[in-house]
Formats: C-alpha cells, structure tokens, sequence
C-alpha cells in the first residue's frame, strides 16, 4: 500500500514538475504576479505551462478511479503498477508537449486516458 500512496504523491507532484519547467532560468519572473507572467511566454516555456495545467485536470479522473479501484477490491498490485504506467505516461506527455511533439503528445494523452480507465474497471479479487 506504500506504493500506491507514495504514487499517489509523485501525481499530484507532476504540475509542479511542469510549472519548474516552464519558469527555471527564465528572465523577469515575479512571484508577486506570477500568472501575468506565464500568460506572457511563448515557445517551449509556453508548452510547459500549458501541459501544468492539463497535468491539474488529469488528477481528478485519476485520484477517482484509483481510490474506487481500491474501495472496489481490486488487487492493490495491479493497481500500483497501473498507476506507474499511467505516471510514466504523464511524464512522457510533459516532455512531448515541451518539445512541439503535438500528434504524439495527443497519442500519449489517449494512452493514459486508456489506463485511467483501465484503473477504474480493475476486476475485484475474489478470495
């Protein structure tokens, strides 16, 4: 089960892996207005603001069908290694999004959409 919880904390960590990207070394960032700020990239900084707000969105779905695959009784295990296909996924998307990869990045989104749906779907062990 520390498996689960330790994923369950690297997910939610993954915007901020994002937002790192979209300001580390960047000139004139402010954390007094840091959204104007953001509003105000472009190119691969850009991206990697926009792929932090799609990884707040994706959290949602993914806390949701982590936590009613577990209430459901499906097997902890099964559940754990899906979530860190679904957490490789995400990362994947990040660096496509940063890169301009934009059909991959869409490919990448649908795969971890599929084991999002997957989680949530797990059949319950029987013992």
């Amino acid at each position: 089960m520390l498996g689960i919880k330790i994923s369950l904390v690297v997910a939610a960590f993954l915007p901020w892996l994002a937002a790192i990207c979209a300001k580390a070394g960047a000139a004139g960032f402010t954390n007094h207005e840091p959204r104007p700020w953001l509003a105000s990239l472009s190119g691969w900084r850009s991206r990697a603001n926009a792929a932090q707000a799609n990884a707040f969105e994706a959290l949602p779905f993914f806390y949701a069908a982590v936590l009613l695959a577990l209430w459901s009784g499906a097997d902890a295990l099964r559940v754990q290694n899906l979530m860190m296909v679904w957490i490789a996924l995400r990362v994947l998307y990040l660096l496509m999004y940063i890169m301009d990869k934009a059909s991959l990045r869409s490919l990448v989104w649908f795969l971890a959409v599929a084991v999002n749906i997957w989680i949530l779907f797990l059949p319950v062990v029987v013992v």
